[in-house]
């Protein structure tokens, strides 16, 4: 049973969570993170100010209508009648956050819409939204910080680890993604989908690598968002290690977040306070430092603070992909739900990838940033493996179109995802030739090619 909001928590209500509506139904969400930069540096737009991203989100809320919501004071996000999130993240990123559809071809049609208004009401302000997988001329030194509470201490607590947390900081204020949101019907449902996106998400990421400039010039490796995870407290992040487990339950999940640290909570008073490096089962036997127990908001909180590729709450949250361009982001959610909501396609993405262990899959992620598609899982490189998930994510979609859950056009979203696998040359290949060719390493040409 679910405690309430602010009642002491037990044990046995931490499941409460992972329980299934029952109604079979299995949508899709989309988040599209994406910079915020001035057209003519590349630069992120700092929050406030004439002009800033502050301005743009109250200029959303005028379009759009709908509910302003706030970091204690701070305008940081609007909730629209329609479902939809417009949100800022700690760098000055606008996060486009769908209402979930039944089918793919809507949720993209959706994405379009909405990117296209924010697009044209950033413009009002001398803005341009560029996604991509990293904010690509600013540096952590130079950062638009969006002066969130949690920012501060989250800085604060990544400082603390050391090497293990030194790049959490550019994460926050660089990283792009796009995120695709799906659903669980049951446990066994929960348990087959997962440990194939568990399995899959390295590949994926070596598919997808699209960040490989830093600071207006190029980093070293094609993906400077997968390389940075790699130093953001692995506890949290990365491969989730009980997803691969053959029947992974709920259950699984909550024993191994129980084990991971609580950043921050949000007190009595409203306010965020760093908890110290102790474990969320920890807190839950002995208290909080202040003699108080943690209730069901910390619970979910902690959950916010788990970064996993795939991250488990009520839905699944498949977080491995840098962000594509605006034309290709439609390639990212068609390949998970390809594999992911057609269960023939979904077994044998697993029986493919099964025999790999926690430790190889993290091998796979860390040679991603690198390597990409020549990254290897195992002794196979993630170019051969992509293209049988690419295979096997075009049966699925062709499956769903065949039923009337899809329409055709959706096949269409992964052609990109096949040239990349045809010609080897992901999407940051493409990026540094264009940027030492025909953009002369000029910021506003980049931007004028990649803006929505």
């Amino acid at each position: 049973m679910q405690a309430g909001a602010s009642e002491p928590l037990r044990r046995d209500g931490l499941l409460a969570l992972f329980a299934a509506p029952g109604d079979g139904r299995e949508r899709i969400g989309l988040e599209v993170e994406s910079a915020v930069v001035d057209p003519t540096t590349g630069l992120a737009a700092p929050y406030a100010g004439r002009g800033g991203v502050r301005d743009l989100l109250r200029a959303v809320a005028t379009e759009f209508g709908g509910e302003e919501l706030r970091d204690g004071e701070l305008l940081t996000a609007i909730r629209t009648p329609s479902g939809m999130i417009v949100s800022l993240e700690h760098g000055g990123a606008i996060e486009y956050s769908s209402a979930p559809t039944d089918d793919l071809a809507t949720a993209v049609e959706d994405l379009r819409r909405a990117m296209e208004h924010l697009a044209d009401l950033a413009r009002g302000f001398g803005l341009a939204i560029v996604p991509g997988g990293n904010v690509p001329f600013n540096r952590i030194e130079n950062a638009a910080w969006v002066p969130k509470p949690r920012g501060a201490l989250m800085r604060r607590y990544f400082g603390g680890l050391g090497e293990a947390g030194e790049w959490g900081p550019t994460v926050m204020a660089l990283a792009l993604s796009t995120q695709t949101t799906l659903d669980y019907t049951s446990d066994s449902d929960l348990a087959e989908k997962v440990r194939m996106q568990v399995a899959a998400s390295p590949v994926v990421a070596g598919m997808f690598v699209n960040s490989p400039l830093e600071g207006g010039a190029p980093a070293g490796v094609l993906s400077r968002r997968c390389q940075c995870w790699l130093r953001t407290d692995a506890r949290r992040c990365g491969v989730l290690p009980t997803g691969v487990r053959e029947k992974m339950t709920p259950a699984d999940f909550v024993e191994w977040a129980l084990g991971v640290p609580m950043i921050y909570r949000r007190t009595a008073d409203g306010c965020f306070r760093l908890v110290g490096d102790r474990s969320f089962g920890s807190l839950l036997d002995r208290g909080f430092p202040d003699g108080t127990r943690p209730t069901w908001d910390d619970w979910t909180s902690h959950l916010s603070q788990v970064w996993t590729d795939v991250r488990v709450r009520r839905t699944l949250e498949l977080r491995a992909a840098d962000g594509p361009s605006y034309p290709h982001i439609p390639a990212v959610p068609a390949l998970w739900v390809g594999l992911t909501y057609h269960r023939p396609s979904r077994l044998a993405a697993w029986d493919l990838l099964r025999e790999h262990s926690v430790d190889a899959l993290r091998r796979t992620a860390a040679e991603v940033p690198a390597k990409g598609l020549a990254a290897r899982l195992g002794d196979v490189p993630v170019r051969e493996l992509g293209r049988e998930l690419l295979r096997l994510a075009r049966q699925g979609l062709a499956a769903r179109v065949a039923a009337g859950a899809e329409r055709a056009v959706v096949l269409e979203y992964l052609d990109p995802v096949e040239e990349i696998l045809e010609t080897g040359t992901t999407f940051a290949d493409r990026v540094l030739r264009r940027w030492d060719g025909e953009f002369g390493r000029d910021p506003a040409r980049y931007v004028a090619a990649y803006r929505v």
